[in-house]
């Protein structure tokens, strides 16, 4: 089949047409679309590669029926139970609801779907709300950045955006999507809120800054991270070389930072500051720290990022760098429904806020964890 003839039948593409491309039954394909069913790694990666080639979508033929569009906006989110997501989504749903008066009946159906942060499920809702004909779709939270997976994401969202479907990233980078389709991006400025947040400590006289990042090969913990290093970097070069061997990657939960306080605590690592990549994170770090006997902020300072609810409520109340999440879930839902047009370029960006509270002081002479 050539280029032309490809794109000219993609939208007709059916499962026996899959099922051929890929090397076995209709029967297996269908149980590596529908899941739940045991199938052999190499037969679901066959089969998957031949859905991507071939660009088949499940339920293809109500995607010829241009009025079949619904009212459903899918939201993707890393995990509905993490704070940042659920005042995201819920801001986002509240903005699309039919609710407001002002918008006459015109309320969406926002539908969250719970990727835990992996690119396969990630990809995978992304297929089922092509199917279901939605009318948006909105991926929020970072980014894995790896090349395969990112490839496989600009397909799909391509394939979304060239049938119609407005889609908004939020709280990640843009996608270069071919042909100029319209993706609309919304990203937060995590590089200068994590750069502020450095040099507060720094002029507060922290010299051994400990840095507990989020996972690697995540956009948000590299943006994060380069911030907080650019800052140290400009102070003095050696402080931000002494301070690489306090910085340890781990995840966005409490138990993240908690282990990674305590193994920096194990090694004997001298620090008068530590940074989290988010304030959950914090909250571990704050636990392990006192467990220890280390007082906050006497003995160590405690910083998160985000600004969630309940760090004017912690003692003593955490500094941190404050995300416009509910202003982030609004927009997105106004460019996704187009009742906002994005600049020229696309991209908006939304400025953090250095919230500083109690938890960080001066460090004190001649105290070292």
């Amino acid at each position: 089949m050539t280029g032309d003839e490809k794109e000219g039948t993609s939208m007709a593409v059916t499962l026996a047409e899959v099922a051929a491309h890929a090397g076995v039954s209709p029967a297996t394909v269908s149980r590596v679309l529908n899941g739940g069913y045991p199938v052999a790694g190499g037969t679901r990666t066959r089969v998957e590669r031949a859905v991507e080639e071939l660009g088949y979508v499940a339920n293809a033929p109500a995607r010829a029926l241009a009025a079949a569009t619904s009212d459903l906006v899918g939201v993707l989110v890393h995990d509905v139970a993490d704070s940042y997501f659920g005042i995201l989504a819920g801001a986002l749903q509240g903005a699309l609801g039919p609710e407001t008066p002002a918008r006459s009946g015109s309320g969406r159906l926002a539908v969250v779907c719970n990727t835990q942060g992996t690119p396969a499920a990630e990809l995978a809702y992304l297929t089922l709300l092509e199917g279901q004909r939605a009318g948006g779709v909105v991926l929020t939270g970072g980014a894995v950045e790896e090349v395969e997976h990112t490839v496989a994401l600009t397909t799909r969202v391509a394939r979304l955006a060239s049938a119609g479907t407005p889609v908004v990233l939020c709280g990640r980078p843009p996608l270069t999507v071919p042909d100029g389709l319209p993706v609309a991006t919304v990203v937060f400025d995590d590089h200068g809120g994590a750069f502020r947040l450095a040099e507060h400590l720094l002029a507060l006289g922290h010299r051994r800054i400990a840095y507990v990042a989020g996972p690697a090969g995540l956009s948000t913990s590299r943006e994060r991270l380069a911030g907080h290093r650019a800052a140290l970097e400009r102070f003095d070069p050696a402080v931000a070389e002494e301070c690489d061997t306090l910085t340890v990657h781990a995840g966005f939960e409490r138990s993240a930072g908690y282990d990674a306080t305590r193994a920096l605590l194990r090694r004997g690592e001298s620090f008068t500051a530590v940074v989290a990549a988010n304030d959950t994170v914090a909250t571990g770090i704050v636990a392990a720290l006192r467990e220890q006997g280390i007082r906050i902020p006497e003995d160590v300072s405690v910083a998160g990022f985000d600004d969630l609810p309940f760090c004017v409520d912690t003692a003593p109340p955490l500094t941190t760098v404050r995300v416009p999440l509910r202003e982030a879930g609004i927009l997105a839902a106004q460019l996704v429904t187009g009742r906002r047009q994005p600049p020229p370029d696309g991209i908006t960006t939304l400025a953090t806020e250095l919230m500083v509270r109690g938890s960080t002081a001066p460090p004190a002479a001649g105290r070292q964890p």
